[in-house]
C-alpha cells in the first residue's frame, strides 16, 4: 500500500475528492492554489513553495481585531460570484490535520471565508468556526452546499419565535396538535439553539412520530435551519406513509422517494430506503442534507447500514418505538444520549391511560402450541424445521377454528360501530408454507368464496393491491402475513393479532403488537386482543394489566424477569437476518418450496442474460439509464411470476445482502456492477462509525492505525498492540494514554462489533 509521506501526496487525493464533491481544480472560477493572504478579502496567486517554509511576515488586522500573518491558503473555494467560500489546509498524512486549525483560522478570517477544510488525505475535517469546533466528515462540501449554509445563515430565525401549531390537516381531517408533541419539539428546539446536532425521540407505535416528524421539518423549513431533508425508511410501507404524510402536512415543499434505478432529482425532501442509500450514499456530499431523519433508528447504526447515515453532515433526528432498555448502547452514542436515554420519550402506558392508543388483552383458553423445547437455539435459525417440528395440519387447522370462534364472539364487544364481522385480523405465520393457514379460514366461510383470508407475502404479485383492500375494503378481513406487515404497517380498525409463530426479540414483539394499538373512532375501537398460540407473552412477561415495555418489570405467570435477548443480538432490518446469513434455501412460491440459495442464483444469473435480449427495461438497466418509478414497478412484476419468484425480498436472502435492491441485482447478473472488495467495504465502515464517535483528533488518529491492522487481519485483538507492526509504534502505551485500560478495551471491542463484524453461511 502506498505511503502518501509527502504533502504533494495528498494534494493529488484532495484534488480527486474535490472533483468528487464536484469540483474542478483546474477552474480559477471555481478553486484558487497556493494563495497570499495580504488582507481581507485580499488574495493572490504564488508559485507553489513546500510546506513549512519562510513567507513575508508582515500582519495585518481583520475587522474584528485578530491578526492575521500573511502567508499561503493550500485552496480557496469560491461561491458563483467568485467570493470566498472556504480554505482547504492540506497536510502529509503522518500529520493530524485537526492540529493545522490555528495555522489556518486567520487565512480564512482575512479572506471573509466562513468555512474551513482540514485533511490529509485520509481524514477531513470541516469546521464552521464561527459557530462550531471542527468535526470528522466523509467528503468536501459541494459549492451549492456552502452556498445554501451560507444562505441559511441570513435568513436563520429563533426557533422560539415560530409559533407550535394547534392542529393541522391529515387525510382529509382536522387533528390536534397532542401534549406530548408539542413537548417534543419544544426540546428539539432547545436542542438546537444549543447546538446539539442529533438527536433521539421514543415514541411507541401509533402514537404519531411521522406526523410529530413533519410538523417540526415545518418549523425548520420556516426558521430557515433546512432546506433539504433527507427521510430514511427501512421498508416500503413506511416510505409510502411518509410520502402521504410530506404530502398532507409539508405540500408547499418539493418531496419525491428516490428509488433503485430512478435518477436523483434536486427535491427539498428526499425519502429512501435505507437498503438503496447504502448503494447510493456516494452520490451526495456529506453537505448534501440539512436534516437526516433516520425511522426506527436502532436498525441503522451498524457496519454498512451505518454509513448511508453518518455520511451525511447534518442534523440527525432518530425515530424509534422501541423502548430505551432494548436499544443498543451504540444507538445512544450516535445520537449523543446521556445515561442511555432518549431525548425525549413518551412512556407506552401513558399513551394507553391518556386514551391515544388502544390497550389489550389475551384471549385466554386456546391451545398452546409450543413446548419447553422449542426453546433450543438452532431453531432460531431455522424457521422451516420449526414449522415441521411443532405445527401440521391438525394443529394449524385447531389454530384457526379457535381463533375464528373467539373472533366472532368477540368482535362487537371490542368495536360496537364494526358492521361486518368479525373485523380485520393479521395473522403472523411462521413461513411462507405456513402462511396457508389462510385456506383453513376461506374453508370456514365458503360464502366469500375465498375472499375471507389472502395471504400476504414477497412472492404474491399483487401484494400492494390486497394490502390496500385489507384497509380500506370490507374483504378480506383477515390477512396471513410472513414478515411483511409485522412492523411498518398501519391499518387503524384491527381488532385481532394471531400469533402463530415463537418471537423472542423483544423489538420486533412489541412492533407486532403495535399493529393493534391504533385507535379507530369510526367503528368505536376500545380494546384488541391478542391469540398467542406460542405463549411469547409470557416469555416476555407482557400482560393486559401489566404492560411489558422493555423494562423488564412485568410479572404475568410462568415469566421470567427479563427475557434474554435474542441468539447471536440480531439486528432487524426488515429481513429475518436467520434467514439472510445462516440458513442455506430460500422459499417460494404459494407453497413455500424450498430452493437452494446458490441454485437460485443460478437461475437467476440464466434469465436475466437471456432476458436482456428482448426486454427494453432489463436493457435499460444494463445502460445504466434511469428508470421511471413505473417502469421499476413494471420490471418488478414481471420478474416475480413463477416458477421461481424473483423479486427484492428472495433476492436479499439468496445474495445474503440486506442492502441490495432489484436494479443492483439485475446489474450483478449481468456483470455490470463491480462488487465491493472486502477492504473498501470496512474502510467505509470504519469512516462512518469513527464519525458517529465523540473522539478527539488524536484518538481518530490513533483509530484509524488500528483500522489497518483490522483490515488486514479481520478483527483487532488487544494482543495486536503488543506485537509487530503496532508494537514498533507503542500502540499499547499511546492507547491506555488516549482511551484509558478499560476505555481502550472497550474501543477496541466496539470497533469489531460495528465494523469488522461479518456473517458468513
Amino acid at each position: 500500500m502506498k505511503d502518501f509521506s509527502k504533502e504533494t501526496d495528498t494534494r493529488i487525493i484532495v484534488d480527486d475528492l474535490l472533483r468528487q464533491a464536484g469540483w474542478n481544480p483546474a477552474d480559477k472560477s471555481q478553486i484558487l492554489t497556493e494563495i497570499t493572504v495580504y488582507g481581507k478579502g485580499s488574495v493572490h496567486t504564488v508559485p507553489p513553495v513546500r510546506e513549512g517554509s519562510g513567507g513575508d511576515s508582515a500582519v495585518l488586522t481583520t475587522s474584528d481585531g485578530d491578526s492575521v500573518p500573511t502567508g499561503r491558503a493550500d485552496y480557496v473555494l469560491l461561491s458563483q460570484n467568485g467570493r470566498p467560500l472556504a480554505v482547504i489546509e492540506a497536510k502529509r498524512s503522518a500529520i493530524q490535520p485537526y492540529t493545522a486549525k490555528q495555522q489556518v483560522l486567520p487565512y480564512a478570517k482575512g479572506l471573509d471565508a466562513p468555512f474551513i477544510f482540514l485533511t490529509n488525505g485520509e481524514l477531513i475535517y470541516f469546521w464552521d468556526y464561527g459557530n462550531d469546533d471542527a468535526r470528522i466528515v466523509n467528503s468536501f462540501f459541494s459549492r451549492r452546499d456552502l452556498e445554501r449554509l451560507v444562505e441559511m445563515r441570513s435568513t436563520r430565525k429563533t426557533l422560539a419565535t415560530i409559533e407550535i401549531p394547534e392542529y393541522y390537516i391529515r387525510q382529509g381531517e382536522t387533528r390536534n396538535v397532542r401534549p406530548y408533541q408539542q413537548e417534543a419539539m419544544q426540546a428539539l428546539d432547545h436542542a438546537i439553539e444549543l447546538g446539539k446536532r442529533r438527536f433521539l425521540i421514543e415514541l411507541p407505535t401509533g402514537t404519531g412520530k411521522t406526523d410529530l416528524i413533519c410538523l417540526y421539518l415545518k418549523r425548520l423549513f420556516q426558521g430557515g435551519r433546512a432546506e433539504r431533508i433527507l427521510f430514511l425508511v427501512d421498508r416500503e410501507q413506511l416510505a409510502k406513509q411518509a410520502k402521504e404524510a410530506i404530502q398532507d402536512i409539508l405540500s408547499q415543499y418539493s418531496s419525491y422517494w428516490l428509488r433503485p434505478g430512478m435518477a436523483r432529482q434536486e427535491q427539498q425532501i428526499t425519502v429512501c430506503l435505507l437498503q438503496t442509500m447504502v448503494g447510493r450514499y456516494q452520490e451526495f456530499t456529506s453537505g448534501y442534507f440539512d436534516v437526516v431523519i433516520a425511522d426506527e433508528c436502532h436498525r441503522s447504526i451498524y457496519g454498512a447500514w451505518q454509513t448511508a447515515l453518518t455520511h451525511f453532515d447534518a442534523l440527525h433526528i432518530g425515530l424509534t418505538a422501541t423502548p430505551s432498555a432494548y436499544i443498543e448502547r451504540n444507538t445512544f452514542q450516535f445520537y449523543q444520549c446521556r445515561d442511555d436515554q432518549p431525548d425525549f420519550a413518551f412512556p407506552i402506558q401513558q399513551a394507553f391511560t391518556d386514551g391515544y392508543l388502544v390497550p389489550y388483552k389475551f384471549a385466554i383458553g386456546i391451545t398452546v402450541i409450543a413446548a419447553k423445547g422449542a426453546e433450543v437455539d438452532d431453531e432460531a435459525y431455522d424457521p422451516f424445521e420449526f414449522e415441521r417440528k411443532w405445527t401440521n395440519e391438525d394443529t394449524n387447522r385447531k389454530m384457526m377454528e379457535e381463533f375464528d370462534r373467539l373472533a366472532w364472539e368477540n368482535y362487537q364487544e371490542l368495536a360496537p360501530g364494526e358492521k361486518i364481522g368479525p373485523g380485520k385480523a393479521i395473522i403472523f405465520a411462521i413461513t411462507k408454507h405456513h402462511a396457508a393457514l389462510g385456506y383453513y379460514l376461506n374453508e370456514m366461510h365458503p360464502e366469500c368464496k375465498g375472499r375471507y383470508a389472502q395471504v400476504i407475502t414477497s412472492d404474491v404479485a399483487n401484494a400492494d393491491d390486497v394490502i390496500r383492500k385489507f384497509k380500506w375494503e370490507d374483504y378480506p378481513q383477515v390477512a396471513v402475513s410472513v414478515g411483511m406487515l409485522d412492523t411498518g404497517f398501519d391499518c387503524r380498525p384491527v381488532l385481532h393479532l394471531v400469533m402463530c409463530r415463537r418471537v423472542r426479540s423483544p423489538i420486533l414483539y412489541q412492533q407486532m403488537r403495535g399493529r393493534g394499538t391504533r385507535t379507530a373512532p369510526q367503528i368505536g375501537k376500545t380494546k384488541f386482543v391478542i391469540y398467542d398460540f406460542f405463549e411469547n407473552h409470557k416469555y416476555f412477561n407482557d400482560s393486559d394489566t401489566d404492560i411489558f415495555a422493555g423494562t423488564g418489570t412485568g410479572r404475568a405467570p410462568g415469566g421470567v424477569s427479563r427475557p434474554p435477548k435474542p441468539p447471536g443480538n440480531l439486528v432487524e432490518l426488515g429481513l429475518q437476518d436467520e434467514w439472510l446469513h445462516a440458513v442455506t434455501y430460500i422459499e417460494v412460491g404459494p407453497e413455500g418450496e424450498r430452493v437452494d440459495k446458490s441454485d437460485y442464483l443460478t437461475n437467476w444469473g440464466k434469465t436475466i442474460l437471456t432476458a436482456v435480449k428482448d426486454d427494453e427495461l432489463i436493457r435499460k438497466v444494463r445502460d445504466e439509464e434511469s428508470l421511471s418509478e413505473q417502469e421499476e414497478q413494471t420490471l418488478a412484476e414481471r420478474l416475480n411470476r413463477p416458477e421461481m419468484y424473483f423479486n427484492e425480498d428472495n433476492l436479499r436472502r439468496a445474495y445474503r445482502k440486506p442492502g441490495g435492491s432489484l436494479i443492483n441485482f439485475i446489474r450483478a447478473a449481468l456483470g455490470k456492477l463491480r462488487i465491493k472488495s472486502s477492504e473498501e467495504e470496512l474502510t467505509e465502515n470504519f469512516q462512518a462509525w469513527l464519525v458517529s464517535k465523540s473522539v478527539t483528533p488524536d484518538q481518530a488518529q490513533y483509530l484509524s492505525l488500528l483500522k489497518n491492522r483490522g483490515i488486514a487481519s479481520g478483527k483487532i485483538g488487544l494482543e495486536d498492540l503488543f506485537n509487530p507492526p503496532l508494537s514498533i509504534l507503542n500502540a499499547s502505551g499511546l492507547g491506555v494514554e488516549l482511551f484509558g485500560e478499560v476505555g481502550l478495551k472497550t474501543i477496541v471491542e466496539d470497533m469489531n462489533e460495528s465494523v469488522f463484524q461479518t456473517k458468513t453461511a
